[in-house]
This record gives C-alpha cells, sequence and structure tokens, in this order.
C-alpha cells in the first residue's frame, strides 16, 4: 500500500482500513492517492485463487446486428510476483478450431503475448507497438486481455456515482505504456466489494471509444467475484462483443507448465 504521510494536515482525509474507505476531519491525501489506494484494494481482494479454468461463449455483433458465436476455453494461473499467465483456446466453429492465444502479464515491462493460427501453423508474437489491434475481430484489443497491475497505471480519484443501481468509488486510469491505445480509462467499482462494474475506453484522440460492462456477478470459494457476462461496445463503430463466462473452476493444479508457447500449436 502507499505510504502516506501524516504531515499533510488539511480538512479532509480518505484512508482505506481493513478494506473500508473513511472519511476522516483531521487530514487530506491526493486524488491521485485515493485513485491507487481503491485499485489496491480491487487487487487484495481478488488475490490468493492460485488458478482457474472456465468456459467462454464470445457474441460478436455487427452495426446491422448479425452475430456470430465462437466457443472458448480460458485457463489462468495466477502469479505471486508478476502478472497473470492466461491460455485461450478456441473450440468453436471450425473456421477458429484449434486458434490459441498465450499471455504473460507484467507490472512494468511489456507483456508477452503469442497467438497461433492453425491455417498458418505458426506462433506469431504480439508486439507491443500491435496491442491496441483487435483481438480475433471482436472489440478488445490485445491490451485489454492483461491481468489488472497497480503499476500499468498513473491514478485520479473522481469522486462516487450510481452505476446500474450500485454506489461507486470513480477513478480515472492512465496508462503508462505509451503503446497503449487508450489515452485514459475511466474505471466504477463498486463501494461494498471493490468489483468493477464499467470501463469506460478514451482513445489517443481523447474521444470516448468502447465501454465494457460488467453485469451478472457470481461469488466462488466464499472469496471471488467474477461477472457471468461482459459486455463491450464501440460507440465510433457501431459493434458489440460480448463474453457469456460459466464452468468456472478454481484451484486445479495448473502450474507454469500448463503455459508454454512451445505447446501451443497442441493444446486442446
Amino acid at each position: 500500500m502507499l505510504n502516506i504521510s501524516l504531515s499533510r494536515l488539511t480538512t479532509m482525509v480518505a484512508i482505506t482500513i481493513a478494506g473500508t474507505f473513511i472519511s476522516s476531519p483531521a487530514f487530506s491525501i491526493s486524488s491521485q492517492e485515493q485513485g491507487t489506494q481503491i485499485s489496491q484494494e480491487m487487487i487484495h481482494r481478488d488475490s490468493g485463487w492460485v488458478d482457474h479454468i472456465a468456459d467462454m461463449k464470445m457474441y460478436l455483433r455487427n452495426q446491422q446486428g448479425e452475430e456470430s458465436i465462437r466457443e472458448l476455453k480460458i485457463k489462468t494461473l495466477e502469479q505471486e510476483r508478476d502478472g497473470d499467465k492466461s491460455l485461450t483456446i478456441f473450440n468453436q466453429p471450425r473456421d477458429v478450431k484449434g486458434t490459441a492465444f498465450l499471455s504473460f502479464s507484467h507490472p512494468v515491462k511489456d507483456d508477452d503475448q503469442w497467438l497461433f493460427l492453425p491455417a498458418l501453423k505458426r506462433v506469431k508474437r504480439i508486439s507491443s507497438s500491435n496491442k491496441s489491434g483487435p483481438f480475433m475481430g471482436s472489440e478488445f484489443a490485445f491490451e485489454d486481455l492483461s491481468s489488472f497491475e497497480i503499476e500499468k497505471y498513473t491514478y485520479n480519484y473522481l469522486g462516487e456515482e450510481t452505476i446500474n443501481g450500485i454506489e461507486s468509488f470513480k477513478i480515472e486510469q492512465y496508462p503508462v505504456d505509451k503503446n497503449s491505445g487508450y489515452k485514459r480509462r475511466i474505471v466504477w467499482v463498486d463501494k461494498a466489494e471493490y468489483r468493477v462494474q464499467k470501463i469506460d475506453f478514451y482513445d489517443r484522440k481523447n474521444t470516448l471509444l468502447k465501454t465494457l460492462s460488467y453485469l451478472e456477478y457470481q461469488n466462488y470459494l466464499g472469496q471471488y467475484w467474477r461477472a457471468d457476462t461482459m459486455n463491450m461496445e464501440n460507440h465510433q463503430n457501431g459493434k458489440t462483443t460480448a463474453l457469456q463466462w460459466s464452468n468456472y473452476q478454481f484451484k486445479v493444479g495448473l502450474n507454469s507448465s500448463d503455459f508454454k508457447k512451445n505447446a501451443l500449436k497442441r493444446v486442446r
């Protein structure tokens, strides 16, 4: 957590104690520190799940409402001193079956990402300069698929706002990576459980590009929250991508050997 100097005497302070955001009339911290603390609490509450696998259906819809559906399996491994490792495997339809995406997230250095395309029979590395590109024709960019790490952004606390009837903190996040496709993100985090409710993505011209909504949260192992549905709407091209998650299994015994680049061509 942040080290905050108690010598900054002003009229108000907002501090995080035991996961609860509290106001005090004696001290004040900056909006940057507030935004960072709330984001740190998000990570703290979602730590310790070790690994999980899940099924996903991806719904791609164009501006005319035409829809295509893909079926995927996701494997994720939590890392104590690094970002998460994830493996995405496409099972249906036939034209994308066998496609696999491997991602190693990192707090500071560039993420490592590889895509195996069975039609080309080769593994393609995703360069940092291409991370803002679309993932498999969806409205998600490659950089959207990395795990959230504190060091990836600077923060600005914007206040509180009610989203879908849920009282939430509103935080502005500025990517540190100069190759990011975003100027900034605005994130709404509910005050009760510190779950992301909505993210607005602004392009490099600072124009609203996309909105990601998290819906129908479920609790696993009595502690970890996962949204059943994630809906990404592109405001500039009228397209949407919805992700529907199911069949979560936690602590199944995954390890680093399950996330090898050389095994991408053989994953099932």
